[in-house]
């Protein structure tokens, strides 16, 4: 089973009209066909509103000005998964069924809100836990809680009652998209899982929305997985288009800032406010050859965890037991 750390798929579908099921849009690469072809049989699907600043660069209509319409814009996309029948891993226990009972085809998330302005204020988490949520990456660009990508600067005190709120939520902390300083602060005051769902080596690209050598480290001695993001700028520092090689060139970089691979995987933002020609295959399905360019760095065994296995573990580790 390949497991994708990163997929925008309720954003696309409701801000561009992109559907899920059935065949993928034209000049784009994710669908449930298409992950069900590629063998991919976990995912991370996000709740991602676009901030109103951010539209028009993205293309997108759907954005929003306050709290209150981030908050309407999440649970569109909460009920859009509930439409489209995506199971969502709630708990140690609804994994291991998933995992042990899967067969090529079936998919199921672990839902994943990609910067928290949707919580109008760290008391409400407790709706978004009930909606499904695991994973919070309190920033995209800044939010009431972090700076952000293009966006330097800390938490806030609404950050850190944040974090404190999903502590006792149990829920895990994605760092990608953070500004530095705020990724330096969470490290400071969070001691649950901590992952990095799409974020790339920034000594190979330069950049705040990359992970410096450092902080992969100080993720894996937390026991946490940093996924590769596939967007070509993410990949490479220059206008050449993005191969496999770019991307088993990052997984190598971070599998040796963690001390091994065990603490790399893919989160590979596919169709994630670009189409194929940001990324580096033309179709979902030659992410299978990706196996043959990390054998070339890795052993079976290692390649089988980058691929799928260290964030099935990292889950076993990181999601609460069921209630009652």
């Amino acid at each position: 089973m390949i497991v994708d750390a990163h997929l925008d798929i309720a954003w696309n579908a409701l801000a561009h009209g992109r559907g899920f099921d059935g065949e993928p849009a034209p000049r784009h690469l994710v669908s449930r066909r298409a992950l069900a072809r590629a063998g991919v049989g976990l995912v991370f699907p996000t709740i991602y509103c676009a901030p109103a600043q951010a539209g028009r660069r993205l293309g997108a209509h759907f954005t929003y000005r306050t709290p209150r319409e981030a908050a309407l814009m999440a649970l569109a996309q909460v009920g859009y998964y509930g439409s489209v029948c995506l199971e969502l891993i709630r708990d140690r226990q609804a994994l291991d069924r998933h995992v042990n009972g899967w067969r090529p085809g079936r998919l199921a998330g672990v839902l994943l809100m990609e910067g928290a302005d949707p919580i109008i204020a760290p008391s409400h988490l407790g709706g978004w836990v009930g909606a499904g949520v695991r994973v919070i990456g309190p920033a995209w660009s800044r939010t009431r809680y972090s700076g952000g990508t293009g966006a330097p600067g800390g938490l806030t005190e609404a950050g850190l009652a944040l974090l404190r709120a999903m502590r006792r939520r149990r829920l895990i902390l994605d760092l990608s998209h953070m500004a530095e300083r705020a990724v330096r602060e969470a490290l400071q005051e969070w001691h649950g899982p901590v992952m990095a769902s799409h974020s790339n080596a920034r000594e190979l690209v330069p950049g705040d929305r990359q992970l410096a050598s450092a902080t992969v480290a100080e993720v894996a001695r937390r026991g946490g997985v940093v996924g590769v993001s596939f967007y070509r700028r993410h990949l490479r520092p220059d206008d050449r288009p993005a191969t496999l090689d770019d991307v088993a060139a990052h997984i190598e970089h971070h599998a040796r800032s963690a001390g091994g691979p065990e603490h790399v995987g893919l989160g590979t933002d596919l169709d994630g406010g670009f189409d194929a020609s940001g990324a580096p295959l033309a179709r979902l399905e030659e992410i299978r050859e990706l196996r043959g360019r990390l054998r070339r760095r890795f052993s079976a065994a290692q390649v089988e965890g980058i691929l799928g296995g260290n964030w099935i573990d990292f889950l076993c580790r990181s999601l609460p037991e069921p209630d009652g």
